[in-house]
Protein backbone atom coordinates (compact mmCIF):
# COMPACT_ATOMS: atom_id res chain seq x y z
CA UNK A 1 0.00 0.00 0.00
CA UNK A 2 1.16 3.32 -0.86
CA UNK A 3 1.23 6.07 1.37
CA UNK A 4 2.96 9.16 0.16
CA UNK A 5 -0.09 11.72 1.08
CA UNK A 6 0.91 15.07 0.23
CA UNK A 7 -0.29 17.55 3.13
CA UNK A 8 -3.07 20.60 1.73
CA UNK A 9 -1.45 24.40 2.49
CA UNK A 10 -4.89 25.75 4.14
CA UNK A 11 -4.62 22.96 7.22
CA UNK A 12 -2.65 23.95 10.06
CA UNK A 13 0.22 21.67 10.68
CA UNK A 14 -0.22 21.59 14.44
CA UNK A 15 -2.13 18.96 16.18
CA UNK A 16 -5.02 19.23 17.84
CA UNK A 17 -6.36 18.22 21.26
CA UNK A 18 -9.34 16.33 22.13
CA UNK A 19 -10.90 15.57 25.66
CA UNK A 20 -14.14 15.02 27.34
CA UNK A 21 -15.08 16.08 30.93
CA UNK A 22 -17.94 14.57 33.22
CA UNK A 23 -19.31 13.49 29.63
CA UNK A 24 -22.61 11.62 29.54
CA UNK A 25 -24.53 10.63 26.26
CA UNK A 26 -27.42 8.37 25.32
CA UNK A 27 -30.62 7.91 23.81
CA UNK A 28 -34.05 8.38 24.64
CA UNK A 29 -34.56 7.68 28.19
CA UNK A 30 -31.45 5.24 28.42
CA UNK A 31 -27.93 6.74 29.47
CA UNK A 32 -24.81 5.06 27.72
CA UNK A 33 -21.78 6.89 28.58
CA UNK A 34 -22.20 8.43 32.55
CA UNK A 35 -19.69 11.46 33.28
CA UNK A 36 -17.10 10.52 31.50
CA UNK A 37 -13.75 12.13 31.20
CA UNK A 38 -10.80 10.81 29.01
CA UNK A 39 -7.65 12.45 27.71
CA UNK A 40 -6.94 11.33 23.94
CA UNK A 41 -2.89 11.62 23.59
CA UNK A 42 -1.94 13.69 20.89
CA UNK A 43 -0.46 11.82 17.39
CA UNK A 44 -1.10 8.86 18.54
CA UNK A 45 -3.20 6.01 17.77
CA UNK A 46 -6.57 5.12 20.72
CA UNK A 47 -8.03 2.39 20.14
CA UNK A 48 -11.52 1.86 21.86
CA UNK A 49 -12.63 -1.32 22.69
CA UNK A 50 -15.32 -3.30 25.05
CA UNK A 51 -17.94 -5.74 24.64
CA UNK A 52 -21.32 -4.87 22.38
CA UNK A 53 -23.10 -2.14 23.42
CA UNK A 54 -20.51 -0.94 26.12
CA UNK A 55 -20.78 2.68 24.81
CA UNK A 56 -17.95 2.70 22.38
CA UNK A 57 -19.61 4.21 19.48
CA UNK A 58 -21.77 6.38 21.77
CA UNK A 59 -18.61 7.85 22.95
CA UNK A 60 -16.72 8.69 19.50
CA UNK A 61 -20.39 10.06 18.34
CA UNK A 62 -19.93 12.38 21.19
CA UNK A 63 -16.51 13.45 20.44
CA UNK A 64 -17.24 14.06 17.07
CA UNK A 65 -20.67 16.25 17.68
CA UNK A 66 -22.78 14.08 16.33
CA UNK A 67 -24.48 12.98 19.36
CA UNK A 68 -24.88 16.09 21.98
CA UNK A 69 -24.17 15.72 26.02
CA UNK A 70 -27.12 15.31 28.45
CA UNK A 71 -23.88 16.74 30.42
CA UNK A 72 -20.38 17.30 30.77
CA UNK A 73 -18.37 18.64 27.99
CA UNK A 74 -16.27 17.67 24.55
CA UNK A 75 -13.30 20.35 24.37
CA UNK A 76 -11.36 20.35 21.04
CA UNK A 77 -8.31 22.27 21.43
CA UNK A 78 -9.56 23.50 24.85
CA UNK A 79 -12.76 24.97 23.76
CA UNK A 80 -16.31 23.19 23.80
CA UNK A 81 -16.85 21.42 20.72
CA UNK A 82 -20.47 22.08 20.99
CA UNK A 83 -20.11 25.96 20.51
CA UNK A 84 -17.46 26.23 17.20
CA UNK A 85 -18.46 26.46 13.77
CA UNK A 86 -19.18 23.48 12.01
CA UNK A 87 -16.29 24.25 8.91
CA UNK A 88 -13.48 25.17 11.68
CA UNK A 89 -15.03 21.48 13.47
CA UNK A 90 -14.95 19.59 9.96
CA UNK A 91 -10.90 21.45 9.47
CA UNK A 92 -10.00 19.74 12.66
CA UNK A 93 -11.94 16.40 13.03
CA UNK A 94 -12.87 13.79 10.12
CA UNK A 95 -15.61 11.32 11.48
CA UNK A 96 -15.93 7.55 9.32
CA UNK A 97 -19.40 6.25 10.92
CA UNK A 98 -20.38 2.71 10.55
CA UNK A 99 -23.72 3.52 8.83
CA UNK A 100 -22.15 5.68 6.07
CA UNK A 101 -23.77 6.39 3.11
CA UNK A 102 -23.89 7.91 -0.23
CA UNK A 103 -26.07 9.39 -3.05
CA UNK A 104 -26.94 6.37 -5.54
CA UNK A 105 -24.88 6.95 -8.69
CA UNK A 106 -21.40 8.67 -6.87
CA UNK A 107 -18.54 7.25 -8.14
CA UNK A 108 -15.21 6.36 -5.98
CA UNK A 109 -13.41 9.79 -6.55
CA UNK A 110 -16.50 11.91 -6.35
CA UNK A 111 -16.62 10.41 -2.68
CA UNK A 112 -13.38 11.53 -2.07
CA UNK A 113 -13.79 15.03 -2.90
CA UNK A 114 -16.36 15.25 -0.36
CA UNK A 115 -13.08 15.11 1.36
CA UNK A 116 -12.28 18.90 1.02
CA UNK A 117 -15.55 19.89 1.18
CA UNK A 118 -14.43 22.37 4.53
CA UNK A 119 -11.64 23.95 2.39
CA UNK A 120 -14.18 25.52 -0.76
CA UNK A 121 -16.40 28.10 0.08
CA UNK A 122 -17.90 30.68 -2.46
CA UNK A 123 -14.17 32.14 -3.03
CA UNK A 124 -12.20 29.06 -3.31
CA UNK A 125 -13.10 26.77 -6.03
CA UNK A 126 -11.21 23.32 -6.60
CA UNK A 127 -7.82 23.53 -6.90
CA UNK A 128 -4.58 21.44 -8.41
CA UNK A 129 -3.87 20.68 -4.74
CA UNK A 130 -6.91 19.34 -3.92
CA UNK A 131 -7.32 17.36 -6.91
CA UNK A 132 -3.52 16.21 -5.78
CA UNK A 133 -4.25 15.27 -2.39
CA UNK A 134 -7.74 13.12 -3.66
CA UNK A 135 -5.07 11.22 -6.13
CA UNK A 136 -2.90 10.86 -2.44
CA UNK A 137 -6.46 9.03 -0.79
CA UNK A 138 -6.68 7.14 -3.95
CA UNK A 139 -2.87 5.56 -4.24
CA UNK A 140 -2.75 5.55 -0.39
CA UNK A 141 -6.25 3.15 -0.37
CA UNK A 142 -5.20 1.38 -3.52
CA UNK A 143 -8.27 2.35 -5.28
CA UNK A 144 -6.94 4.23 -8.65
CA UNK A 145 -8.35 0.89 -10.65
CA UNK A 146 -11.79 1.59 -9.17
CA UNK A 147 -11.62 5.91 -9.25
CA UNK A 148 -14.70 6.01 -11.82
CA UNK A 149 -16.98 2.97 -10.67
CA UNK A 150 -19.69 3.99 -8.96
CA UNK A 151 -19.62 3.30 -5.08
CA UNK A 152 -22.16 0.77 -5.13
CA UNK A 153 -21.16 -1.08 -7.53
CA UNK A 154 -17.78 -2.19 -4.92
CA UNK A 155 -17.85 -4.83 -2.60
CA UNK A 156 -18.48 -3.97 1.02
CA UNK A 157 -14.16 -4.13 1.37
CA UNK A 158 -13.71 -2.09 -1.69
CA UNK A 159 -16.72 0.68 -0.07
CA UNK A 160 -15.11 1.01 3.34
CA UNK A 161 -11.48 1.68 1.68
CA UNK A 162 -13.61 4.21 -0.68
CA UNK A 163 -14.67 5.90 2.86
CA UNK A 164 -11.34 5.93 4.32
CA UNK A 165 -9.98 7.68 1.69
CA UNK A 166 -12.65 10.46 2.09
CA UNK A 167 -11.52 10.98 5.51
CA UNK A 168 -7.48 11.40 4.48
CA UNK A 169 -8.50 13.60 1.93
CA UNK A 170 -9.82 15.38 4.71
CA UNK A 171 -7.06 15.92 5.98
CA UNK A 172 -7.19 16.84 9.65
CA UNK A 173 -5.38 16.46 12.64
CA UNK A 174 -7.91 14.19 14.33
CA UNK A 175 -9.30 10.81 12.78
CA UNK A 176 -12.18 9.23 14.55
CA UNK A 177 -12.91 5.89 12.97
CA UNK A 178 -15.76 3.77 13.93
CA UNK A 179 -15.24 0.34 12.67
CA UNK A 180 -12.77 0.83 9.86
CA UNK A 181 -11.87 -2.78 9.30
CA UNK A 182 -15.59 -4.43 9.76
CA UNK A 183 -16.34 -5.26 5.91
CA UNK A 184 -12.86 -6.44 5.10
CA UNK A 185 -10.84 -9.35 4.66
CA UNK A 186 -7.57 -10.37 6.71
CA UNK A 187 -5.58 -9.00 4.08
CA UNK A 188 -7.16 -5.40 3.35
CA UNK A 189 -7.91 -5.48 7.35
CA UNK A 190 -3.86 -5.26 7.58
CA UNK A 191 -3.38 -3.25 4.74
CA UNK A 192 -6.05 -0.64 6.25
CA UNK A 193 -4.53 -0.71 9.69
CA UNK A 194 -0.58 0.11 8.26
CA UNK A 195 -2.42 2.92 6.87
CA UNK A 196 -3.98 4.24 10.19
CA UNK A 197 -0.46 3.92 11.39
CA UNK A 198 1.45 5.88 8.87
CA UNK A 199 -1.16 8.71 9.50
CA UNK A 200 -0.30 8.82 12.77
CA UNK A 201 3.73 8.86 12.10
CA UNK A 202 2.71 12.05 9.92
CA UNK A 203 1.48 13.48 13.37
CA UNK A 204 -2.78 12.63 12.75
CA UNK A 205 -4.21 11.77 16.35
CA UNK A 206 -6.50 8.38 15.73
CA UNK A 207 -9.43 7.33 17.89
CA UNK A 208 -10.60 3.96 16.14
CA UNK A 209 -13.61 1.67 17.79
CA UNK A 210 -12.85 -1.58 16.66
CA UNK A 211 -13.30 -5.23 17.88
CA UNK A 212 -10.60 -6.74 16.97
CA UNK A 213 -8.45 -6.58 20.35
CA UNK A 214 -5.59 -8.50 18.97
CA UNK A 215 -5.27 -5.62 16.24
CA UNK A 216 -6.01 -2.81 18.90
CA UNK A 217 -2.67 -4.36 20.94
CA UNK A 218 -0.70 -4.44 17.89
CA UNK A 219 -1.92 -1.19 16.27
CA UNK A 220 -2.63 1.14 18.94
CA UNK A 221 -0.19 3.35 21.24
CA UNK A 222 -3.44 4.05 23.75
CA UNK A 223 -6.29 1.62 24.81
CA UNK A 224 -9.62 2.93 26.06
CA UNK A 225 -11.20 -0.18 27.30
CA UNK A 226 -15.54 -0.08 28.43
CA UNK A 227 -17.76 -1.64 29.59
CA UNK A 228 -20.98 -0.51 30.58
CA UNK A 229 -20.40 2.46 29.70
CA UNK A 230 -17.29 3.38 32.11
CA UNK A 231 -13.74 2.87 31.21
CA UNK A 232 -12.49 -0.07 33.08
CA UNK A 233 -8.95 0.35 32.14
CA UNK A 234 -6.69 2.62 30.03
CA UNK A 235 -2.99 3.39 28.77
CA UNK A 236 -0.37 1.27 26.87
CA UNK A 237 -1.35 -2.31 25.13
CA UNK A 238 1.35 -3.92 26.81
CA UNK A 239 0.74 -2.98 30.14
CA UNK A 240 -3.33 -2.54 30.08
CA UNK A 241 -4.16 -5.64 29.00
CA UNK A 242 -4.61 -8.55 31.03
CA UNK A 243 -5.60 -12.03 31.51
CA UNK A 244 -7.63 -10.51 34.02
CA UNK A 245 -8.95 -7.78 32.27
CA UNK A 246 -9.82 -10.16 29.03
CA UNK A 247 -12.22 -11.73 31.09
CA UNK A 248 -13.53 -8.90 32.64
CA UNK A 249 -14.14 -7.78 29.28
CA UNK A 250 -15.48 -10.60 27.56
CA UNK A 251 -16.49 -13.24 29.69
CA UNK A 252 -13.39 -14.86 28.40
CA UNK A 253 -10.51 -16.89 30.03
CA UNK A 254 -7.38 -17.09 28.21
CA UNK A 255 -3.89 -17.52 28.57
CA UNK A 256 -1.61 -14.39 27.60
CA UNK A 257 1.41 -13.90 25.68
CA UNK A 258 3.67 -11.72 24.67
CA UNK A 259 4.58 -10.90 20.65
CA UNK A 260 8.07 -11.21 19.66
CA UNK A 261 10.20 -8.02 19.09
CA UNK A 262 6.76 -6.00 19.84
CA UNK A 263 6.01 -7.41 22.98
CA UNK A 264 2.06 -6.39 21.93
CA UNK A 265 -0.52 -9.33 24.17
CA UNK A 266 -1.41 -12.41 22.04
CA UNK A 267 -4.81 -14.06 23.12
CA UNK A 268 -4.43 -17.45 23.29
CA UNK A 269 -6.44 -20.74 24.25
CA UNK A 270 -9.94 -18.32 24.45
CA UNK A 271 -12.64 -20.02 26.52
CA UNK A 272 -16.01 -18.30 26.71
CA UNK A 273 -17.75 -18.50 30.40
CA UNK A 274 -20.96 -17.61 31.67
CA UNK A 275 -21.48 -14.86 33.82
CA UNK A 276 -23.90 -14.30 36.64
CA UNK A 277 -24.21 -10.65 35.81
CA UNK A 278 -25.39 -11.08 31.88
Amino acid sequence: MTHNIPMPAEASAKSSTLQTRELTLGYGERTIVDRLTVQIPEARITAIVGPNGCGKSTLLAGMARILSPRAGTVLLDGRDIAGMPTREVARKLALLPQDATAPDGLTVEELIQFGRQPYRGLMRQWSPQDAAIVRAALRATQLEPLAERPLDSLSGGQRQRAWIAMTVAQDTPLLLLDEPTSALDLGHQIEVLELIRELSRQGKTVIMVIHDLASACRYADHIIAMRDGEIIAEGDPAGVVTEELVEKLYGVRCTLLREPGTGAPLIVNPVSIRHDTD
